[in-house]
């Protein structure tokens, strides 16, 4: 039994490596200073994702961010790209799996500012309600998902 149980770990491990190097990669820009910025990265590492980040200047995030099509009113402070999308602010995981797995035609999504209670800006239990909002290849928004707050 107990070889049974190695040999099922191991191979449940192979899958995930295999299923790691499948998945696209998340590239991130961000300004070193920002905290939340890493809360989300180990948010997005802790639910599978691999990421790339970059510290860079703010003048090169507000580019990236202009350069997305995004308007400014959903800029948060950091910006992603994966898979041709662009993902700004602190989007949960599961937003990002539902785009990956949809793949509807847009731009991307994002989370404006910086709600409380959204991935790497926990404090305590406190959570205010947003919205991810996706945005079509129009630059119309509409939103994708809410999030109640408590």
């Amino acid at each position: 039994m107990k070889r049974t149980l190695m040999a099922g770990g191991l191979l449940l491990a192979m899958t995930s490596v295999a299923a790691a190097q499948e998945a696209p990669v998340i590239e991130v820009l961000k300004q070193a200073s920002c905290g939340c910025c890493g809360g989300w990265v180990a948010a997005m590492q802790e639910a599978g994702f691999t990421l790339n980040v970059r510290n860079v200047s703010g003048e090169e995030l507000y580019a990236a961010k202009e350069a997305s099509g995004f308007s400014d009113d959903l800029w948060a402070c950091h910006t992603g790209t994966v898979a041709g999308y662009t993902v700004e602010g602190h989007v949960p995981a599961r937003e990002i799996i539902r785009l990956l797995e949809e793949r509807p035609a847009g731009l991307g999504i994002a989370t404006p500012g910086m709600p409380t209670g959204s991935p790497g800006m926990e404090y305590g239990n406190e959570r205010e309600a947003f919205d991810v909002v996706f945005v079509n290849l129009d630059r119309s928004q509409q939103v994708y998902a809410s999030y109640p707050g408590n």
